[in-house]
């Protein structure tokens, strides 16, 4: 089977934003403020919880564990790579990201790792919000940051 058409590029524009969004929400420690990219009942996978149901949970249990230990989380948008479906409704994304992650005597390490999410929308044009993310570290890669990073601004898009 192969793709049956390539990705219109206002769909992949709009896969790259939600990537774009989720790494400056994740900068800024904004728990809140990245909710609404996040279906209310998603389903995650995380490295500190097989499943997670439900945006709370993966709020609970991934996201407070992470991103106020890491700094300058990125995603490379010019190599997102994106599926979408015929009517344009569904999507998955995939994307690799690179941070900084700190030892617990405060050396920093790089911290690689990759996401694929799946993402709808009601309408064509509609920003997407997540239904599942599965984010995973590279293979060598420490699994805990001890960094200790106060919420700040988030940075305008």
């Amino acid at each position: 089977m192969k793709l049956l058409a390539p990705v219109d590029p206002d769909d992949l524009a709009a896969v790259r934003a939600w990537f774009d969004i989720l790494a400056r929400h994740c900068r800024a420690v904004d728990y809140e403020g990245a909710r609404p990219i996040f279906a209310e009942d998603m389903i995650a996978f995380g490295t500190f919880t097989d499943f997670m149901h439900g945006r709370g949970p993966a709020e609970q249990q991934q996201w407070r564990n992470v991103w106020g230990t890491i700094r300058n989380f990125r995603y490379d948008l010019d190599k997102v790579e994106a599926i979408v479906s015929a009517d344009r409704l569904t999507a998955v994304g995939m994307a690799v990201w690179q941070s900084d992650g700190f030892h617990p005597n405060g050396d920093r390490f790089d911290r690689p790792g990759r996401t694929t999410v799946v993402l709808g929308r009601h309408r064509i044009g509609d920003p997407f919000v997540a239904t599942h993310t599965h984010m995973s570290l590279f293979r060598g890669t420490p699994d805990r940051s001890y960094g200790h990073f106060a919420p700040s601004p988030v940075e305008p898009a």
